[in-house]
C-alpha cells in the first residue's frame, strides 16, 4: 500500500517471552494474521527490538479505508482475537495512527 491521505496503520506493541516462541508464533500465524486479513487489513510491517527497555515487538497492519482500522476497537471478533493474543504476550497496547510508510511508533 503506498501512502494515502485516507489510510491508517495498526501498531500493535507488545513483548513475546523469546525462550518460549512457539505458541506465539503459532497463534499469529496461524489465526492472528489470516483474521486480519478477514477483517480487510494487511501485515505491513514486523519489527523485533533485541536490546533496551523497549517493547520486543511492534506489528504494523494497514488499511486504505481509515475508517475500517478505526472500527476495530468495536469489533467482537477482533476483541477475542486481542484477548487470545493478551495470554501469549505482556505489555500489550495499540495505536491507530494515519499511514505513512517506514517506522512509525
Amino acid at each position: 500500500m503506498r501512502e494515502s491521505p485516507g489510510g491508517a496503520k495498526l501498531l500493535l506493541i507488545y513483548d513475546v517471552d523469546i525462550s518460549e516462541p512457539n505458541p506465539y508464533f503459532r497463534f499469529f500465524l496461524g489465526r492472528y494474521i489470516p483474521t486480519m486479513q478477514s477483517l480487510g487489513l494487511e501485515i505491513s510491517e514486523a519489527w523485533h527490538t533485541a536490546y533496551g527497555p523497549f517493547p520486543n515487538r511492534l506489528i504494523g497492519f494497514v488499511s486504505a479505508d481509515r475508517e475500517r482500522v478505526l472500527a476495530l476497537p468495536d469489533l467482537p471478533a477482533w476483541q477475542a482475537l486481542n484477548e487470545e493474543l493478551k495470554a501469549l504476550v505482556g505489555n500489550f497496547r495499540y495505536k491507530i495512527v494515519p499511514y505513512r510508510e517506514g517506522f512509525q511508533f
